[in-house]
């Protein structure tokens, strides 16, 4: 059971608003059917709001709203039987894991729409606990049996980097704005980001990663980003900094992570995800020092239902009427 109690009153976080999609570009509308039928009761509501029609899987079908965020071959399945559907919802907000799968659907004309920015309070709220916690030396302090000298860190003023510039760095932003730290944004393109002290291309990362006492990945999981927390990287990180990944795990070098909290060359890591998922028991990560690993959790059901049928209203409503989508996401890109 969990320790909170009451209403959960988190908020969709975006980078960009929405996507309006017109003319050729805009998917051909049509009755709407929600997959797998065993998850659709909490989003029927949500689908009828926005003036949709619900339909069993068939010819009828123009849309489909996906619920599952683990058994993706239903709805590849249902995309290969059902040529004529032309828009998706889905329920994770990184596609990176099937993207490829779904690729050759989107290059036939489907439109697809993710999650992305609708967990982003959920997951800064967790990424801004791993980072006070490694701060506090929680992972040492949970453990003792004895009484230890006073030490730890504050944020307060401390320099920390962002990479990503989605509603997750967006809401961190905000998160942090009262410690009076400064914050540089690491991104792909040169454009500012509101909040930010200070942005920076992808290709600057080596640059201000020396200076960082805190790292938070929050990017997506490309070609460009995988193996982006590297053995050299870990080397370059200031002794007393500390790493949170709320992203993807294979954004880490896991085995360089471990070296590198052994031998203390960064005082400390929070991971969210890894790489596998689930990780397994008996992993070394398991019984590395100074590491906060919790499980895919900054997002729990709960506070991802809410948000999630508040996304399938809105893209249900651009579907049949208004054309103004949000989380448009792009399997070429995988993001």
């Amino acid at each position: 059971m969990s320790a909170g109690s009451g209403k959960v009153q988190h908020q969709a976080r975006l980078a960009e608003e929405s996507t309006v999609l017109e003319g050729a570009a805009r998917p051909e509308p049509g009755a709407v059917t929600l997959l797998p039928a065993s998850y659709a009761e909490p989003f029927e509501a949500a689908v009828l709001a926005s003036g949709g029609r619900l339909v069993e899987l068939g010819p009828e079908t123009r849309g489909i709203v996906y619920l599952s965020a683990s058994k993706v071959q239903g709805l590849i399945d249902a995309l290969e039987a059902n040529p004529q559907v032309t828009w998706v919802q889905l329920p994770f907000a990184g596609i990176d894991n099937f993207a490829a799968k779904l690729r050759p659907h989107a290059e036939r004309g489907v439109v697809f729409t993710s999650a992305k920015g609708a967990y982003a309070e959920p997951v800064a709220e967790h990424a801004l606990a791993l980072t006070l916690g490694l701060l506090r030396e929680f992972p040492r302090r949970v453990t003792a049996t004895t009484w230890e000298a006073k030490t730890g860190t504050s944020l307060y003023g401390l320099h920390v980097v962002i990479v990503g510039a989605g509603g997750i760095a967006l809401e961190l932003l905000d998160l942090l704005k009262p410690f009076r730290v400064t914050t540089t944004i690491v991104r792909a393109s040169d454009r500012p980001v509101a909040g930010a002290d200070r942005t920076v291309t992808a290709d600057r990362f080596d640059e201000v990663l020396p200076e960082a006492d805190v790292v938070i990945l929050a990017a997506a999981a490309t070609d460009g980003t995988r193996g982006l927390i590297n053995a050299d990287r870990l080397r370059a990180m200031k002794g007393s900094s500390v790493l949170v990944n709320i992203a993807r795990g294979p954004l880490v070098d896991q085995e360089a992570l471990q070296v590198a909290l052994e031998e203390s060359w960064i005082a400390g890591a929070g991971i969210d995800v890894t790489s596998p998922e689930p990780l397994p028991d008996g992993h070394p990560l398991w019984n590395t020092p100074r590491l906060i690993i919790t499980p895919h959790s900054a997002d729990t059901p709960e506070m991802v239902q809410p948000l999630l049928r508040e996304r399938v209203r809105r893209n249900v409503e651009a579907f049949v009427s208004t054309g103004r989508f949000v989380g448009v996401a792009d399997p070429a890109k995988g993001y």
